[in-house]
């Protein structure tokens, strides 16, 4: 049975009210009323103001006129509604000095910023660090392929994802062009779209074994194993906020769906029956895919209209929000900074990941300037900052 269908009960720890995981709620309702997890919103809270840096870094570096890179003031005050600057975009450069120069142009008699040393020293470490695992973003990106029904995907959906997957941002050369034994790109059935495509020969050659997989191998394989190995078998790694209390139907209804064989997110749907079992199955193996392709990205997390765009690809016909909050122990959905961003609970650990990768750690640095705001500003000789213009 879907969890979407289900009245499985959580006990809330504050008064021990009863609520409903998803009931006959909208997933609007639930995401307003769901219990919130302190580690997670506390990191989202950090993250929704490091993309805007982001996006304002990457403005930055595309523009091809200036060295060192910069861009006028006036041109990113255009932008500051689309990029959630709500007090301008001048006042939000300085907060972060770390990051940005605001300067002033005697010729042009116009404010204009660039990056400080330290922020752009972190974008080249992040930039070597995506070079030096070029090998894996092939892989990420072929394991991405493999799990569509047709082995191919809308090359705009993959633009999506891009810094998610760790591709560089020439990826199209870099990664697509140098690999042609794995990737072809055809034209589109609209104007102006192409499709990358996995190799057919490629295609019959693969095998690949999903995080999860792995994951139940070293748990069966532990001396001190304490749970049965046969509900191992077809089962994910569940947590929950902290502080929440679970009702005995719940934790049942969790147990029978751990149990439940479903088909793995790599393996061809062909021939499976859609009878009730099928179908429950077919919702697991949504999750498996969406548990995968959560494991593909460099820090574990995505934006959850961005994923929604490979929901066609790989064949989920349930809406991928609601696949998300049916499942609170494995994912946690975030609303911070007027954007649905689902996090994998087991990667993480106090708001960090237990297992992190050179990407990660360039961008976890950025974060860090981020967070210093104000304090201990940095300060360069032969710089002007626009608050001394003034």
């Amino acid at each position: 049975m879907r969890f979407l269908l289900m009245r499985s009960l959580l006990v809330h720890p504050c008064g021990g009210s009863i609520i409903n995981v998803r009931s006959t709620t909208t997933s609007a309702q639930y995401v307003a009323s769901r219990s919130r997890d302190p580690v997670f919103e506390k990191l989202m809270d950090k993250y929704k103001n490091l993309l805007k840096v982001i996006a304002i870094q990457d403005l930055t570096l595309a523009n091809p006129t200036a060295d060192p890179p910069s861009l006028s003031i006036e041109f990113l005050s255009r932008l500051s509604q689309k990029l959630h600057l709500n007090r301008g975009a001048a006042s939000f450069l300085r907060k972060y000095p770390h990051i940005f120069h605001v300067l002033y142009d005697p010729v042009k008699a116009e404010p204009f910023c660039r990056l400080t040393d330290v922020a752009m020293e972190i974008s080249r470490q992040e930039a070597l660090a995506i070079t030096a695992t070029l090998s894996l973003v092939v892989d990420r990106l072929v394991r991405l392929l493999s799990m569509s029904i047709s082995k191919s995907i809308p090359l705009r959906a993959v633009f999506k994802v891009w810094r998610e997957l760790g591709l560089p941002d020439d990826f199209e050369d870099s990664v697509i062009s140098k690999n042609p034994h794995l990737f072809k790109l055809s034209d589109g059935h609209e104007p102006n779209t192409h499709i990358l495509e996995l190799v057919q020969e490629e295609e019959k050659r693969l095998e690949f074994e999903a995080a999860v997989e792995k994951w139940r191998v070293v748990e069966c394989s532990k001396e001190d194993c304490s749970v049965d190995r046969t509900e191992v078998q077809f089962s994910f790694i569940h947590s929950y906020p902290p502080g929440m209390r679970l009702s005995k139907t719940f934790k049942a209804k969790v147990k029978e769906w751990q149990r439940l064989p479903y088909v793995g997110p790599y393996e061809d749907m062909v021939g499976k029956k859609k009878s009730r079992s099928g179908v429950m199955g077919i919702e697991k193996r949504a999750v498996a895919i969406a548990h995968e392709f959560l494991n593909l990205t460099v820090e574990k997390m995505v934006e959850v209209e961005k994923i929604s765009h490979f929901r066609k690809c790989f064949g989920i016909d349930l809406n991928i929000r609601d696949l998300f909050l049916d499942h609170p122990g494995m994912f946690y959905v975030s609303t911070k900074g007027k954007r649905h961003t689902v996090f994998l609970r087991e990667a993480y650990e106090r708001g960090r990941l237990i297992d992190p990768n050179p990407v990660y750690d360039a961008r976890r640095k950025l974060l860090d300037l981020v967070l210093l705001g104000r304090h201990a500003a940095l300060s360069e000789s032969g710089n002007t900052s626009m608050s001394e213009q003034e």
